[in-house]
Formats: structure tokens, C-alpha cells, sequence
């Protein structure tokens, strides 16, 4: 397989039943992904939960997302950590159960310096032997990777792109303006990624895809089709349900809009928790305006 993460990949729940892995729920999702359309599949990833997943419930993931996609699209297996030794094994693990790349998120809570990072992931890289996607989420890890420190990473052969979560549509421009022109920049918003895919972004890791792939990959064909007015109106359609879904911490809403459909339980591992009363009414609603209430 020619991997690209280019397009719509989804960044997945992970599916919980009585304080246990659903295996046929993460299964059966796969499943309705890869069917709806979707470029490649991300287990593990902030919105899978990764930071209340057991390492061995982490590789389990990974190997039952490989295991369903069954080769119809790349995955990208979420292997960031805040310790890169264990960042290295749970990337060499990724690999051995067959994953097609790597997303490693920034060191969260140590807040390594710019050298720092860029020792850390090289270091990843380079033990895993996949191709990587960086993640940028300076509101959770307390880092920004700076456009200078990702050009310097993008000369690496194995680090092919990032996940820009900064919200920061300026420093993404500055990102695409400095590192190669094949070098993949995209939307960790999805509320942004329209914004990002006209200055140049490369697709979207995408929570709102769990619930709505198909509109997803139809909004980003009709702008690889160069059709931008459809390309538009998808994404202004989308947008209500985008801004819901972050009314509280991800993956709460997402997790309770699923379970809306019967697809999976609303359960969330502590510290998260149930949303509130006023989130749930709103993406009740939303979830039967878009036809998808079980």
C-alpha cells in the first residue's frame, strides 16, 4: 500500500462496555468508517482515550484496527508519550502488528524545550520505522512545536506531516510556507479545515468523522474536485455540529452523540465523565436533525 494520510482520517473513539474494550463495537466501527468513504483510521489517538488506556489495551487497539481494516486503508496508530522510551516501544509495537504510520503528540506535562522536541521525536522516528505524523496540541501538552522545529523535523525522510491543533491558522501558514512542499499540514479542527485546506492543509484528523463520515469525505472530495463552492456549503452545513462536539472535553460530546445512534455506550474513563444536561439535549438534537437517532 502507497501510504498517504492525506484527506479524511478519523480520529476514533475507543468503545467501552462496562468498564472494558468493546472489541465487536471498535470492530463494527472500523467497518462503518472504511465503508463510508474515509482515507485512513486512527486508534489511540487524545479522542481514543489513549491517556486512561493500559498499554496493553493501547496495542490491542492498534492490532484490532489493523485486524478490521483489513488493508482497504492505511492506519495510523497513535504512539505518543511524555516518556520517549516508552514512546519508542508502544512505535515498535505499532509496527509489529502491522500499523502504516505513527502519530506522536507532544510531550505533554515535562514541556521539553524546541531541542528537546525535536531530540524527542527524531529518537521515535527513528525506532519506529513508520512514517510520522506529529501532533500539535499545545492546549493539552503545555508545548507549542514551533514552525521552525517542525521545518527541521521535516527533513527527516520518515516524518511526513503534522497535526496542527494550535488553532493558530497563522502559524499553520508559517508551517506550510517553510517546510517542503510534500509535506503533509493538517487540520487537528475540524471546525479549521476548510480555513487550512485553502492556504495549502492536506485534509483533517477529524473527531466529527466517527459520526458523520460520509459528509466528511464528501466535503473534501468536492475540493479536491476543485467544486469549492460545494466544498463550502458541506462545511457550513457540518459546522453546528462541529462546534457541539467541542462543548465539552473531547471525546465526551462525541461519545454520547455515537451512543445516540446505538453504535457504542456513551462510557468515558475518569476523569472524564457523562456530559452535562444542556450538551446532551443539544446533540440530541443535532444527532436526529442529521437522521442519525437509532
Amino acid at each position: 500500500m502507497s501510504v498517504s494520510f492525506r484527506g479524511v482520517v478519523v480520529a476514533m473513539v475507543t468503545p467501552f462496555r462496562n468498564g472494558a474494550l468493546d472489541e465487536a463495537a471498535l470492530r463494527q466501527h472500523v467497518d462503518f468508517l472504511i465503508e463510508a468513504g474515509v482515507q485512513s483510521v486512527l486508534p489511540c489517538g487524545t479522542t481514543g482515550e489513549s491517556p486512561t488506556l493500559t498499554h496493553e489495551e493501547h496495542n490491542r487497539v492498534v492490532a484490532l484496527t489493523v485486524e478490521a481494516a483489513r488493508g482497504r486503508v492505511p492506519v495510523l496508530a497513535g504512539a505518543g508519550s511524555n516518556s520517549t522510551s516508552e514512546a519508542v516501544n508502544l512505535a515498535k509495537r505499532a509496527k509489529q502488528d502491522g500499523a502504516n504510520g505513527l502519530l506522536l503528540v507532544s510531550p505533554y506535562y515535562n514541556k521539553p524545550t524546541q531541542e528537546g522536541l525535536y531530540q524527542h521525536f527524531l529518537k521515535v522516528a527513528e525506532a519506529g520505522e513508520l512514517p510520522v505524523i506529529l501532533y500539535n496540541i499545545p492546549g493539552r501538552c503545555g508545548v507549542n512545536i514551533l514552525p521552525e522545529t517542525t521545518a527541521r523535523l521535516a527533513a527527516h525522510p520518515l516524518i511526513v506531516g503534522i497535526k496542527e491543533a494550535t488553532g493558530d491558522l497563522n502559524q499553520m501558514i508559517r508551517t506550510i510556507e517553510i517546510c517542503p512542499p510534500d509535506f503533509l499540514v493538517t487540520s487537528g479542527d475540524d471546525g479549521l479545515t476548510l480555513p487550512l485546506l485553502g492556504v495549502g492543509g492536506g485534509g483533517v484528523i477529524s473527531v466529527a468523522a466517527n459520526l458523520i463520515p460520509g459528509p466528511m469525505v464528501a466535503m473534501w472530495q468536492a475540493w479536491e474536485a476543485g467544486d469549492i463552492q460545494k466544498s463550502r456549503e458541506l462545511f457550513f452545513q457540518q459546522l453546528p455540529l462541529f462546534k457541539a462536539l467541542f462543548l465539552e472535553t473531547n471525546p465526551i460530546p462525541i461519545k454520547y452523540a455515537l451512543s445516540l445512534t446505538g453504535r457504542m455506550t456513551s462510557e468515558v474513563r475518569l476523569p472524564l465523565c457523562q456530559p452535562s444536561a444542556p450538551v446532551r439535549e443539544k446533540l440530541e438534537v443535532l444527532v436526529k436533525q442529521w437522521g442519525l437517532a437509532k
